[in-house]
């Protein structure tokens, strides 16, 4: 029996950081332990700088808050939003793997209808190291899932798939709504567990929520800035919309997948849909005028290079949506600054900058 307490070796265990923005304790990690415990992770620290954030014991980590932001990235910490989770994207940037999963605090360990726990983390591995159909749709879903295939009528000549960029995951009890949905339906919880992984087509955007999310940081990583919200912003909970939609329109110029549906994971708690509502409200506004705007863009051929797509994006963000509000020049300007901060820390294998908090015990 003494061989049953050797734990076999996860999926991509040196390739892959944990990404995890936070105001609070981590006690939710005791949940996710047989899950998380043999991965790095790396902590993003919200709000008051000198508040102690207490992490359990026997995980490797490495923890930065506002004031290593500002002394690792200088005048360019400016681009990195405060007070609100779109902070976590300095974790990718700071990051030196190939992938990224990243989860929010307040999400648990789901359950699937024969009451197994839900391991996260290997099906969104598996999602990205499966490729992606998002030329053609396929009726059966994902057709590369064991007990599924192409289905008649699917063309040969596509049924060898893109690279899959990003797995999106799903969420039980707690939906993300936006706040007028939380209003109007404040008991609906989601029971509903949907064995399914599709691809998004080409051409189509979606909602992308960022508490359940896994991407290819080596492909896409500098698409995914969560841009400026909370703090002295204007706007508050469109940072992950807005990185899902910059991320497609850039994933759909490279030919390059993205999956959603399984896996899921238990969203335990409902926020306020009063405070949601003031942060959100321009939002629901301008994404009138954004919606078009993303379906609309173009990016030439000359840019070959997930970092030329994006300052490209954000040339039009400013050209076109500057006009629906200056927050948008400002936005625009950001976008240019994360990209010259990303190049600046991921331009050599220096690590000078990186001083890991805790290791495992």
């Amino acid at each position: 029996m003494a061989g049953s307490a050797i734990k076999p070796t996860p999926l991509l265990k040196d390739e892959l950081d944990i990404v995890i923005p936070t105001i609070r304790n981590l006690d939710f990690l005791e949940m996710w332990r047989p899950f998380f415990e043999q991965y790095h992770l790396i902590i993003v620290q919200d709000g008051d700088p000198s508040k102690t954030i207490k992490v359990p014991d026997g995980f490797d980590y490495e923890l930065y808050n506002r004031n290593d932001i500002n002394r690792i990235l200088g005048p360019k910490a400016s681009c990195i939003s405060f007070k609100d989770s779109a902070c976590r994207c300095f974790g990718y940037m700071v990051s030196k793997k190939k992938y990224i999963y990243t989860i929010d605090d307040d999400c648990f360990v789901a359950k699937n209808p024969s009451g197994e726990q839900i391991n996260a983390l290997e099906q969104h591995i598996k999602n990205l190291l499966s490729p992606s159909t998002p030329y053609f749709f396929n009726t059966l879903y994902d057709p590369y899932r064991e007990g599924a295939d192409f289905v008649r009528g699917y063309p040969f000549s596509l049924r060898e798939g893109a690279t899959t960029a990003v797995s999106h995951g799903l969420w039980l009890n707690i939906p993300d709504y936006d706040a007028p949905t939380q209003l109007v339906k404040p008991l609906e919880r989601n029971k509903r567990y949907v064995d399914a992984v599709l691809t998004v087509p080409k051409g189509t955007l979606f909602p992308m929520c960022g508490m359940n999310l896994a991407f290819n940081r080596e492909l896409i990583g500098p698409a995914m800035y969560f841009g400026l919200m909370g703090d002295g912003q204007p706007i508050g909970r469109y940072d992950d919309m807005w990185a899902g939609w910059c991320m497609k329109v850039i994933c759909d110029h490279m030919g390059w997948g993205v999956k959603t549906g399984l896996p899921y994971i238990w969203h335990s708690k409902a926020s306020n849909p009063f405070v949601n509502l003031k942060k959100e409200y321009r939002g629901i506004y301008w994404q009138e005028d954004l919606i078009p705007f993303f379906q609309a863009a173009v990016l030439p051929k000359e840019c070959v290079t997930v970092q030329q797509c994006y300052i490209e994006l954000a040339k039009q963000v400013k050209e076109k949506l500057g006009k629906v509000d200056p927050y948008f020049i400002k936005l625009a300007d950001a976008m240019v600054t994360w990209i010259e901060a990303w190049d600046e820390l991921n331009s050599s294998e220096e690590k000078s900058s990186k001083q890991p908090n805790g290791t495992a015990k």
